[in-house]
């Protein structure tokens, strides 16, 4: 049997720091649409869909959804967990994607190697094997509940902010969507898969670029991080103000095929024209415990 591999991007036109930015332009496209058009490139997926809100100022975003052909849900605006867990129960699946639609850069490589790394398939062959060929008798044969190639603090990330892919199992999401109790665990869905989590022991594998830092969390859900040789964690390409939306406009400005140039072509772009970080290098990051006060009650 082959496992159902489900893309959920969230979205919202309330963000508290850039209303609207989902759909701002960039290169004569919204944002969204970059995040679809390099979600749906990944190897690993079989389906993208939009998880959207019931509030009336996602309307647009239905409409969107109606126009572009896209399959969409919507759902609570605060508890974003139950949002991707009703999604993920709508379209049956197995294994579920978690992107966010600030992130215009993703890269589809990105998204195939943190599927491949849940599966238990080779991080670092290229080009990856095709994960959708791969069959499992259930799902309880993926050797992870979860994999991501970045945590928050206190652990370290090696990916550049705004490339983040998050994977876990449905059985693993429905645990939490039954469990999860805490706001900051529903606001950002998976918090609740990695709470306390210890790594293992870890060494750089020498002459490696990709490598995996394995673990257990003390509610025994079974953790990978993807990670990156060199590390790049200090790079801040996810959209949440103006200063980030100009910068990633800055990026796009450089390339003409708008989705398939690679994040390591936006790194070699940065390092020919380094005044482009400058733009948004002072904001800070929210880390997954900060939630929005507006909707603290779901």
């Amino acid at each position: 049997m082959k496992l159902v591999s489900l893309a959920i991007i969230q979205a919202r036109m309330s963000s508290s720091r850039l209303p609207g930015k989902v759909l701002m332009d960039i290169a004569g496209k919204p944002m969204l649409q970059h995040v679809i058009d390099r979600s749906m490139q990944a190897k690993s997926v079989d389906q993208v869909v939009l998880a959207t809100t019931n509030d009336p100022s996602d309307d647009i975003l239905e409409k969107f959804c109606q126009q572009q052909a896209l399959p969409y849900h919507r759902g609570s605006l605060a508890d974003v967990l139950d949002r991707f867990y009703q999604t993920a129960l709508q379209f049956h699946a197995e294994v579920i994607v978690r992107l966010t639609a600030d992130c215009p850069l993703l890269d589809p490589d990105l998204i195939d190697r943190t599927v491949s790394a849940i599966i238990g398939n080779r991080i670092d062959q290229q080009p990856l094997e095709d994960t959708r060929t791969v069959e499992l008798s259930t799902a309880d044969q993926l050797p992870y509940d979860f994999a991501a190639n970045r945590l928050p603090p206190p652990w370290k990330r090696t990916l550049p902010i705004g490339l983040d892919v998050e994977v876990c199992s449905f059985a693993a999401l429905q645990r939490a969507w039954e469990e999860a109790r805490e706001t900051h665990q529903r606001e950002h869905v998976m918090p609740y898969l990695y709470e306390g989590l210890s790594f293992s022991p870890t060494e750089i594998p020498p002459g490696k670029e990709w490598y995996l830092q394995q673990g257990v969390t003390l509610r025994g859900f079974r953790v990978a991080q993807l990670n990156h040789f060199p590390d790049y964690g200090q790079h801040r390409w996810t959209v949440d103000t103006p200063a980030d939306l100009e910068f990633v406009r800055q990026v796009y400005a450089h390339f003409n095929d708008q989705s398939s140039f690679s994040w390591k072509e936006v790194l070699a772009l940065l390092e020919q024209e380094p005044e482009i970080i400058s733009i948004n290098a002072h904001v800070p990051h929210k880390s997954a415990f900060d939630t929005d006060l507006r909707h603290s009650n779901f």
